[in-house]
């Protein structure tokens, strides 16, 4: 962290924030501890022994879909690239930044995840219609959670 060193706490923090966030993209599954430190840098990570999934219960019937949120294998799922608290608006009290029924455009804010007093800009990665809304404002999000489904027919 060479360039951070002598620009003080908050780029040690961004930097710091910005080399865990690279870390949890690229990991097949998120760690089960986490810890970081500012002062004298650090951070630290701990996956725990991979576990066989469990095994795929019998063939049972489908549950009933909710309207506000269909079945996951029905659209395309935006997911959080990182932990942290998940907000649909810029701020309390503002519009959400989409909801169900929308359109949206690869690229464009579609929340917020507050991970490390960093408000993380989420967007969506492909073109589509907002079918559900996965999470409640202010709700705790895990790495890869989806956030949002989109129906992607002819969009993208």
């Amino acid at each position: 962290m060479t360039g951070a060193d002598h620009q003080g706490p908050a780029a040690t923090l961004a930097a710091l924030h910005a080399a865990l966030d690279r870390v949890l993209r690229d990991a097949p599954r998120p760690p089960t501890h986490v810890v970081v430190r500012s002062g004298g840098e650090s951070i630290e990570l701990t996956w725990s022994a991979a576990v066989a999934p469990p095994p795929a219960p019998e063939a049972a019937p489908p549950a009933p879909v909710e309207a506000e949120q269909p079945a996951a294998s029905d659209g395309h799922l935006v997911r959080a690239p990182l932990v942290g608290t998940f907000y649909v608006a810029p701020e309390p009290g503002a519009p959400p930044f989409v909801a169900v029924g929308d359109l949206v455009e690869a690229g464009q804010q579609v929340a917020i995840i507050e991970a490390m007093k960093l408000m993380n800009p989420i967007e969506a990665d492909r073109a589509g219609r907002v079918t559900a809304v996965l999470l409640k404002n202010g709700e705790g999000v895990g790495y890869d959670e989806p956030l949002f489904e989109l129906d992607c027919d002819g969009q993208g």
